[in-house]
């Protein structure tokens, strides 16, 4: 990276704790533009914690946090989030498209309605996930991986430069995970930055090109050809790692 090149996301300090024990200790961590980035770690290794922080969905005790070389409230603009399914409530009574359009409220601004411009949009994100054919289908009747392919196709419309997605493959059937990997990769060749918590040590290497592995800590991130090693996910996971599989091996 050059030494002029503006970070995408800039992390300083960070200290996150839930009823004084901390959930994040002292972490720094740097994301240059443009990078495909899984966050990886055992369970309660503060994964899903790290990117609410950053968001500021939950509290820092500490820490600073600058997106784009700026802090997030002047940044929001630029930032897309796709939530774990398992956080949102699925039986509210409304479509996907209109789910969708929602993604296009931060332009426009709470007092106007989605016009047709929005709803081109909202479709053309819906047909990138491939699911065309379901927007007026109400999001309770679509199956885990559709509905997770909605929330996807409401970032998109957002038309972010950064992009937070916890878990997005969780849950989801073959196909879509397919899907899921080729829109990731879709908006890295855009020059979007994109941030995804994993649990899938297998697919590291294949679907990301830059790796956090965390427990509380940072224990090391940067390109995954240097970083996801056998070493670092020891150091990461301790005993408890049943599968490594590096990245010059693949």
């Amino acid at each position: 990276m050059e030494q002029s090149e503006i970070l995408a996301l800039e992390v300083r300090d960070l200290t996150v704790a839930y009823d004084e024990k901390p959930v994040l200790w002292d972490l720094d961590l740097e994301v240059p533009p443009g990078v495909l980035m899984a966050i990886v770690g055992p369970n309660g290794a503060g994964k899903s914690t790290l990117m609410k922080s950053i968001l500021g969905l939950v509290k820092r005790a500490a820490g600073e946090v600058l997106v784009f070389g700026k802090p997030l409230a002047e940044s929001l603009a630029l930032v897309g989030y796709v939530p774990q399914r398992t956080a949102v409530d699925w039986d509210f009574p409304t479509t996907a498209l209109d789910v969708v359009m929602m993604g296009s409220y931060r332009s426009l601004g709470w007092l106007r309605r989605p016009g047709r411009r929005e709803h081109a949009r909202a479709m053309v994100a819906l047909e990138k996930v491939g699911l065309t054919d379901f927007s007026h289908r109400q999001i309770s009747q679509l199956s885990g991986g559709q509905q997770q392919r909605v929330f996807l196709a409401r970032a998109l419309v957002q038309e972010a430069q950064i992009y937070f997605m916890d878990e997005p493959f969780q849950g989801v059937d073959a196909a879509t995970e397919k899907a899921i990997v080729q829109l990731l990769k879709e908006l890295r060749s855009q020059g979007k930055t994109v941030l995804v918590v994993h649990h899938d040590l297998q697919t590291v290497a294949e679907y990301f090109d830059w790796v956090t592995l965390l427990n509380v800590r940072k224990i090391a991130s940067g390109p995954v050809v240097q970083t996801f090693t056998a070493e670092n996910l020891r150091r990461a996971y301790g005993g408890h790692l049943a599968f490594v599989r590096e990245a010059q091996d693949v």
